[in-house]
C-alpha cells in the first residue's frame, strides 16, 4: 500500500513538474512574440535596441484563473480618458469576478467604439487595470490584457495575468493610451506579466 502511495505522489510530482515546465514554455513563447511585435509595428515607440530595458515576471500559472463572466445590458457608449488628455469612445461590455491570493476581486471589460467596424478587432475586448504594484514593480499607470468575444465559454473566462502588458505611454509620450477606469483598481499587488521598462522614456 505504501509503495503505491509512493508512486501516487511520484507520478503527480512528475505531472505536476511537467505542467509548469509547459506553461512556462507557452509564456516565453508569447513574450518572444510580444517582443516580436515591436520590430513589425510601424508605430511602435520601439526599436530593437530598446527591447533589452523590457522586463517580466517569473511565469507564475496561480495568476491564471477562470473568471466568471455577467453580460451587461442597456449600456452607453463612454469616453474613456487618456493619458494625453484627450479620451476614447467605449462601452462597458461585462463583469468578470474570480479568487486570486484568497481575494474575490471583480473586473469590468470593455469594447473599443472605434474597433467595432475593423474585422481584425471587432471582436476584441480590453482589460485595463491598476493594482498594488504599480509604482513600484510595475508602470504607474497600470496595465492592459487583451481577450476575445471567442474567450468566453459557458459563461466562464480565462484570465491569464502572466499576458498582462504595458501600454505604449510607459516608453513614449505622444500615445493616446487609455487611463484604466477606477472600478478596475485591484486591492491586491498583481506580480505578473510585464514590469516596469528601465530604459530611457522617449519624447515626440
Amino acid at each position: 500500500m505504501r509503495i503505491k502511495l509512493s508512486l501516487l505522489a511520484v507520478f503527480i510530482f512528475i505531472s505536476f513538474a511537467s505542467f509548469a515546465q509547459n506553461y512556462k514554455e507557452q509564456i516565453t513563447k508569447h513574450r518572444e512574440a510580444y517582443k516580436a511585435d515591436f520590430i513589425k509595428e510601424t508605430r511602435s515607440p520601439l526599436k530593437e535596441a530598446d527591447l533589452q530595458y523590457l522586463h517580466f515576471f517569473d511565469a507564475d500559472s496561480t495568476y491564471k484563473i477562470s473568471a466568471a463572466v455577467e453580460i451587461l445590458k442597456n449600456e452607453k457608449v463612454f469616453n474613456m480618458p487618456t493619458y494625453d488628455g484627450t479620451s476614447k469612445e467605449f462601452i462597458r461590455y461585462a463583469q468578470i469576478t474570480f479568487m486570486l491570493k484568497g481575494k474575490k476581486l471583480k473586473m469590468t471589460l470593455y469594447r473599443n467604439i472605434s474597433l467595432l467596424t475593423n474585422p481584425t478587432y471587432k471582436d476584441l475586448l480590453f482589460l485595463p487595470f491598476t493594482d498594488e504594484s504599480n509604482n513600484k514593480t510595475t508602470y504607474g499607470g497600470g496595465r492592459y490584457i487583451d481577450l476575445s468575444l471567442n474567450d468566453i465559454k459557458d459563461g466562464f473566462v480565462e484570465v491569464d495575468f502572466n499576458k498582462a502588458y504595458n501600454p505604449y505611454c510607459a516608453y513614449s509620450d505622444g500615445y493616446r493610451c487609455p487611463v484604466p477606469p477606477e472600478e478596475n483598481d485591484l486591492a491586491i499587488a498583481i506580480l505578473a506579466g510585464e514590469k516596469s521598462y528601465t530604459g530611457t522614456k522617449k519624447h515626440k
